[in-house]
């Protein structure tokens, strides 16, 4: 269960460029145990910025080039909600192509031959998202009108003739896929999907689709289905627990890339070996390879590898079978990476930990580089927010924990700061590198934050991510008390004086946190989290199709472990809840439900505790407005201030 916006770098891994280098770089070293950190002699003169300067700053997603090359089309929040935009790959003034007012607006494809796009949008984050059309003229069409479901466009087919939609519309936990006439929209089901597997894609001669089954959030297989025999095929039997899961399907040749652990530790590429059943290594890592995916043609290849709360990215030349540096590319990480149609120019989304994220389109011969973005407030000025460092420290049971901490120009041994425990989404998510708006926000405030990856986070090998399977509210939980030992460790931090704050299944672990272990944290901020995991789990939406089993899997499930469910659901032991609490909703969630707010924030109140409720009508698991945002900093902000600092500190205006 990801989470917001402005915390979605702790969430979804960010790129991380500086591995690029030369090809190919050199494996990153093993980890090394947490760096004594020092206590500086005299704190860093730095302006404070209010919630207005910092919400200057746009977020922009989504590239993908015109038919012509000419044009870089995106997704950005500059009008304060996200529309699509197109800039010149030569740089210049964005040019908004759609103007909504209510719903974000994603571009998902351009035509191949013509400039009509297709978007995606949902209605006040319910999710029930659509796939549009929008022509040249401006006019708007929904190519799924569907009265209840959910659609994904997937790709355009290898002749362009074609695209592919997929909708849960005959079955609620099945997303079906459809083959849309390019000219007409006429469509036709391509693959009937009865076992509810996640959709990958669809092979260059359209006789078959690429399905993903989990068994568990980290056992799964790969499945073929025929499209003419309308029959499946497991591609990955295995024994034991193992991930499978589809990188790519080359573009002309169909040939399946899959990404996988078994039988090793981290996740690497491999391909269908001459010896049938069997696949042979392509790409492998000291660390998690992400991704890996071609460009049009199969010329490139890019595979993502997760090093160390940041990724690396691989170029691959496939015919010369030769890595390609990046070069000409400021320093920064890399969080989207996209191919032009005639694969002469590379799009990347490039940010740092103190600059938000921008466009640059580079001539892959010329290596000629254009920013063709500034999404930085003109408010800020970047050398007064931080850079996070990766640090390490060891819990309760001697497993390392990896972490990045935040530190305030201002914190000194002799000004110690307040801190926070910062929990990421999931489970599975990761605390990663790359510009977070809200995180700057609180440390630019004088807040010490430290971002954990407690046992169960994504990137660090599958025994990691295992750690924390049925045992949440437990071990998981209590890396993140251990978490507060470590920062009052730290010379500049005020170890008294320590909250805990989470969205989505953080703000789970935040609600956990103050009922299973009450006196470990002073206050508590919980953005969307479950605080009953029996209605969270029944009421998992049906498009997850099979992963709503894989989720029990990892969980427990309320059918049968109901006992085991009420003892790691905190609402259940609200009253032991005795910190201030402040609790944020959107009212049109369909992952963690309103009443899971409604009834925790009801329950803490009758011990009386200060309670603060946001709730946000228009909003559902995420932000997507910066009204909204705007509104959660400054009372989060504001929070912190009455009830973290300590008394004689006199709290900034948000």
């Amino acid at each position: 269960m990801h989470v917001w916006k402005t915390l979605s770098r702790l969430v979804a891994p960010a790129l991380l460029l500086p591995l690029l280098g030369a090809a190919p770089p050199a494996a990153p070293p093993a980890p090394k145990p947490a760096p004594a950190v020092k206590a500086a002699t005299a704190a860093r003169p730095s302006k404070q910025y209010t919630v207005e300067q910092f919400m200057g700053s746009t977020d922009v997603m989504g590239p993908v080039f015109s038919s012509d090359g000419k044009q870089l089309l995106f997704s950005s929040n500059a009008s304060g909600i996200f529309n699509v935009n197109s800039v010149p790959v030569g740089g210049g003034k964005a040019t908004a192509l759609t103007r909504s007012k209510t719903d974000s607006i994603r571009v998902v494809g351009v035509f191949p031959t013509d400039s009509r796009f297709l978007f995606e949008r949902d209605q006040g984050g319910n999710e029930q998202t659509h796939v549009y059309v929008r022509t040249p003229d401006g006019k708007e069409k929904d190519l799924t009108p569907m009265k209840k479901g959910v659609a994904h466009f997937l790709g355009f087919s290898r002749d362009d003739k074609a695209f592919y939609v997929m909708t849960n519309e005959r079955d609620p936990g099945a997303m079906d896929v459809y083959r849309h006439d390019a000219k007409t929209y006429a469509r036709t089901l391509l693959a009937r999907n009865d076992k509810g597997f996640g959709v990958a894609g669809v092979a260059p001669d359209e006789s078959w689709v690429a399905l993903e089954e989990a068994l568990t959030t980290s056992d799964g297989n790969v499945w073929r289905y025929d499209v003419a025999t309308k029959t499946l095929k497991n591609l990955t039997p295995h024994t034991g627990t193992a991930s499978y899961r589809v990188g790519d399907i080359h573009p002309v040749t169909g040939e399946l890339y899959v990404i996988t652990d078994d039988g090793s530790e981290f996740t690497r590429v491999v391909r269908p070996a001459k010896e049938a059943g069997k696949w042979e290594d392509v790409e492998k890592a000291d660390w998690d390879i992400y991704g890996s995916t071609f460009s049009r043609t199969g010329a490139f290849r890019v595979s993502l590898v997760n090093v160390d709360a940041g990724i690396e990215v691989r170029l691959h030349d496939v015919k010369a079978g030769t890595q390609v540096p990046l070069t000409q590319l400021p320093s920064g990480m890399i969080s989207d990476v996209v191919f032009s149609r005639d694969e002469k120019q590379l799009a990347v989304l490039l940010e740092t930990d103190r600059t938000s994220a921008n466009l640059y389109v580079q001539d892959l011969a010329t290596k000629k580089t254009t920013r063709v973005t500034d999404t930085m407030s003109r408010e800020l000025d970047s050398e007064d927010l931080v850079d996070a460092q990766v640090v390490r420290f060891k819990s309760f049971d001697g497993m390392e924990i990896p972490n990045l901490l935040y530190k305030p120009h201002q914190a000194t041994a002799q000004n110690k700061a307040p801190a926070l425990v910062f929990v990421h989404g999931g489970p599975g998510g990761q605390t990663s590198r790359g510009y977070n708006n809200f995180v700057q926000f609180l440390v630019n405030h004088g807040y010490v934050v430290l971002g954990i990856n407690n046992r169960g986070s994504a990137g660090y090998g599958k025994t990691f991510l295992r750690a924390d399977d049925q045992k949440h509210g437990k071990e998981p939980l209590r890396d993140c008390v251990e978490a507060r030992k470590y920062l009052a460790s730290l010379p500049y931090v005020d170890g008294a004086h320590v909250g805990i704050i989470g969205g989505s299944y953080g703000g789970y672990m935040v609600l956990a946190a103050l009922a299973f272990h009450p006196d470990a944290f002073n206050v508590g901020v919980d953005v969307f989290g479950p605080s009953n995991w029996l209605r969270t789990l029944k009421s998992m939406p049906p498009q997850w199709g099979a992963f709503r089993q894989a989720m029990m899997q990892e969980m427990g499930n309320p059918e049968t472990q109901e006992a085991m469910l009420k003892e790691i659901s905190p609402l259940f032991h609200a009253d032991n809840i005795k910190k201030p609490l402040f609790v944020v909703q959107g009212a049109n969630d369909p992952r963690v439900l309103q009443a899971e707010s409604d009834d925790i924030v009801a329950a803490v109140k009758k011990n009386g505790v200060p309670v603060e409720y946001l709730l946000l009508p228009d909003e559902g698991h995420g932000f997507k407005k910066k009204k909204n945002e705007a509104e959660v900093d400054r009372r989060a902000l504001d929070f912190f201030n009455r009830h973290l600092k300590p008394a004689t500190a006199t709290a900034p205006k948000p």
